[in-house]
């Protein structure tokens, strides 16, 4: 019995050793990192961007996997290049009550050449699933990812705005992009 249980120790020990994910969590560089919205009303189309991104994700560089990524975003830090607008569109979602959006994965997989991270959205002081799907660009010393995902306003409980009493489309679209050094 002793020698099946130290077999069984040596097995474990030697898998341990030899087998291991190199994962490490890793923090999002801020001067590669940012969020944009997409935001159609019939009259014309509007794009805020915030560089204000916080983001963090569990990466093993010598697998060329990511298996987690949390992302937090000060609302209040998406520029419109319009001030006025930027000062309603944080009206409408209650800045000062919900400041932050923030999403955490349950489940990132890889299908092809993308990576689809499953997880879930807070906005608004709402939290639905949603589903951000990227494409990785790895290098030795970097991976940058290409994102994207939507979401609709009237699931977030937001008011659509509205410009001569006709309302801006309920879709609301993100694209992102993160820069991970990765030594």
């Amino acid at each position: 019995m002793q020698r099946i249980v130290a077999e069984v120790l040596a097995c474990a020990v030697f898998v341990a050793l030899t087998g291991t994910a190199q994962v490490k969590k890793i923090q999002a560089e801020k001067s590669g990192t940012s969020i944009t919205y997409h935001l159609v009303h019939p009259l014309h189309k509007i794009d805020g961007v915030s560089k204000d991104v916080e983001c963090i994700a569990e990466i093993d560089p010598t697998a060329k996997a990511i298996s987690a990524v949390a992302v937090s975003v000060d609302v209040t830090t998406f520029d419109s290049d319009n001030s006025n607008r930027d000062s309603h569109a944080m009206e409408v979602i209650d800045a000062i009550d919900y400041p932050e959006a923030i999403f955490k994965s349950a489940h990132v997989e890889k299908r092809g050449d993308s990576l689809f991270a499953t997880g879930q959205l807070t906005f608004h002081g709402v939290t639905h699933d949603v589903v951000i799907a990227a494409r990785p660009d790895w290098s030795s010393s970097q991976v940058s990812l290409s994102g994207a995902f939507s979401i609709l306003l009237s699931e977030f409980t937001i008011e659509r705005p509205s410009l001569l009493m006709i309302p801006v489309e309920d879709t609301l679209r993100f694209t992102l992009t993160v820069l991970f050094k990765l030594s």
